[in-house]
């Protein structure tokens, strides 16, 4: 998996101050998408151990909050694969920190259901993650106004809550 950008001191995408991993790859292909670029799968520099060892000690200080998952699309399957054994890492090392991931992948249909997204690592991989920003983003429903997406249709849920619960719980 290649990432697009780290971003050690991130406000806007979840609550407090974050680290945020941008990956690349993505199959949506929004109109009007703010990071086109991380479309490509090749984008951008290899996630390796390294990397990985510089994002958690990023996430060391006390003021962090947690990681945010952004893209590209984190839940294209050869990239949950390859994101699955680091938040394992992130969820040891740090158990107090939250994670935040953007889907263009609706949680109950496409991820939870029977969607091209899911594989043998979702389960898991949803079981490490918080709060859930799920939805293409929409040109026309675009709102600027809106916390932590860029479009109405998109739904920020409780992804623990949601999951004992069985229907879709919102965080916020």
């Amino acid at each position: 998996m290649n990432y697009g950008e780290i971003k050690k001191t991130d406000i806007a995408n979840g609550k407090g101050v974050r680290v945020s991993l941008f990956v690349s790859g993505c199959t949506h292909h929004c109109p009007g998408c703010f990071n086109q670029e991380t479309w490509d799968f090749g984008y951008g520099e290899k996630f390796t151990k390294e990397t990985q060892e510089e994002l958690l000690l990023a996430l060391a200080p006390p003021y962090i909050a947690g990681l945010s998952l952004l893209g590209g699309e984190p839940l294209e399957p050869g990239n949950q694969r390859a994101l699955l054994p680091f938040l394992r890492r992130v969820k040891e090392t740090y158990p107090e920190k939250n994670i935040w991931c953007y889907t263009g992948y609706l949680f109950d249909k496409e991820l939870l259901g029977d969607g091209r997204a899911r594989c043998e690592a979702t389960d898991e991989f949803l079981g490490y993650i918080d709060v859930l920003v799920d939805g293409e983003f929409v040109q026309e429903k675009k709102n600027i106004a809106l916390k932590f997406r860029g479009s109405e249709n998109q739904r920020v849920i409780d992804v623990k809550r949601s999951l004992k619960e069985g229907s879709v719980v919102w965080a916020i």
